[in-house]
């Protein structure tokens, strides 16, 4: 155990104080047991350790990864049990996916001791939600995404600015501290998206994320072996060389040699894994139940990764828009424009764009690349990067 605390303590000393996520003051941080989950490489385990350097006492608190060497030899529940006997309060258990039968020994630790707070997270969002079934409703989960404009500016440029709601954007309420923000914008569609960009290998270590994610967490996930990896990498890049596209799953069977049945879930699975987005209408009523209209690729900098000799710019545009208003807001196709936001329809472009789209509307808006200021239905396109 001693080699967990050194973990721990190693760990903690490292942890950067200057930038916290957006999740960071959203999350019930005194709950008794919750969870944060997202794409790999978005920052939850700094998040994780920076509360605890900020707010918990090192003495009765411990910070594991399941996938330490500790595991190979000792149990969860032999852990958790040894920790409270040492009068711990606090356990945190990171990447917890990565230890087989996680969720059974959970929730024998959550029904063993009261008084103990867990806290867990993990990359592979389809096992973590897959395991939590019998603990829903006694363990929330929270999910977190990759970097907002608003935050990579603070991360990489020390550019403070607060979160604008959609209704302020759209009253031009938005405004950054810079004289011209463009820019920093088109460096953000490129490599601004993960905490990690800071990098100097980080295209390659996007590249490890996207190959973890699609030729291992994916097929463990539906007990699937290798062979359906790199099936699933050719979907990927289907889809980095076509989108936005409407989906025609006999096309994309033909293309992958995956099954025509089986894409539809698929796509779900690399929805949940942080690799692509569905944009559907609303025949469903309920938030993604409807039909899907068009696939991205979940973020620009992935664009720019796996397919940058197809990175079209107003595919680029698309992307971006859907990924930064998604978070806050239930982002659906429009039968006149490229989006719909309750009852409001965006039209997405260059500086050229003009109003006969979305003239039959009753509140309609033009969102427009390669402009610094927005007025009357006009606004900037990076504007929207200020929504969380």
């Amino acid at each position: 155990m001693e080699q967990l605390y050194e973990f721990f303590n190693r760990k903690l000393k490292h942890t950067p104080t200057e930038f916290f996520r957006y999740q960071y003051n959203q999350i019930k941080w005194n709950g008794r047991a919750f969870g944060i989950v997202g794409p790999r490489g978005v920052g939850k385990s700094t998040m994780l350790l920076q509360y605890i350097k900020f707010n918990l006492n090192p003495a009765d608190t411990l910070y594991v990864s399941a996938d330490h060497l500790y595991f190979a030899e000792h149990k969860l529940v032999e852990l958790a049990d040894r920790f409270v006997k040492m009068e711990g309060k606090h356990l945190f258990i990171d990447e917890i996916h990565k230890y087989e039968g996680w969720s059974r020994e959970l929730k024998q630790i959550y029904d063993s001791y009261d008084d103990l707070q867990l806290v867990i997270s993990g990359s592979s969002i389809l096992d973590i939600y897959k395991g939590l079934a019998d603990l829903s409703r006694r363990m929330p989960i929270y999910t977190m995404q990759g970097l907002s404009f608003r935050e990579y500016l603070h991360l990489f440029h020390q550019i403070e600015t607060p979160v604008y709601s959609l209704n302020e954007i759209l009253a031009h309420k938005a405004v950054l501290p810079v004289e011209h923000p463009l820019p920093l914008f088109k460096d953000y569609l490129r490599r601004g998206y993960y905490p990690f960009a800071k990098d100097e290998e980080y295209e390659m270590e996007l590249m490890q994320v996207i190959n973890q994610t699609m030729e291992v967490d994916i097929p463990q996930h539906i007990q699937a072996n290798i062979t359906l990896g790199r099936k699933l990498k050719s979907l990927l890049m289907v889809i980095a060389k076509s989108v936005p596209f409407k989906p025609v799953m006999q096309k994309l069977a033909e293309a992958t040699g995956i099954s025509r049945n089986d894409i539809p879930n698929y796509l779900i699975y690399m929805e949940k894994a942080g690799m692509i987005a569905q944009l559907h209408d609303t025949t469903g009523g309920l938030r993604g139940l409807g039909k899907v209209e068009k696939l991205y690729l979940d973020n620009s900098n992935l664009i720019y990764t796996l397919a940058p000799e197809h990175a079209e710019i107003g595919n680029v545009r698309e992307t971006f828009f859907m990924n930064q208003t998604r978070v806050l807001n239930n982002v659906t196709s429009s039968s006149v424009s490229d989006f719909e936001i309750d009852g409001k329809v965006f039209e997405i472009g260059e500086r050229k764009k003009g109003q006969k789209q979305i003239e039959s509307v009753q509140e309609g808006y033009i969102v427009k690349d390669d402009i610094e200021n927005g007025y009357a239905n006009i606004v900037p396109l990076w504007a929207f990067g200020l929504n969380y």
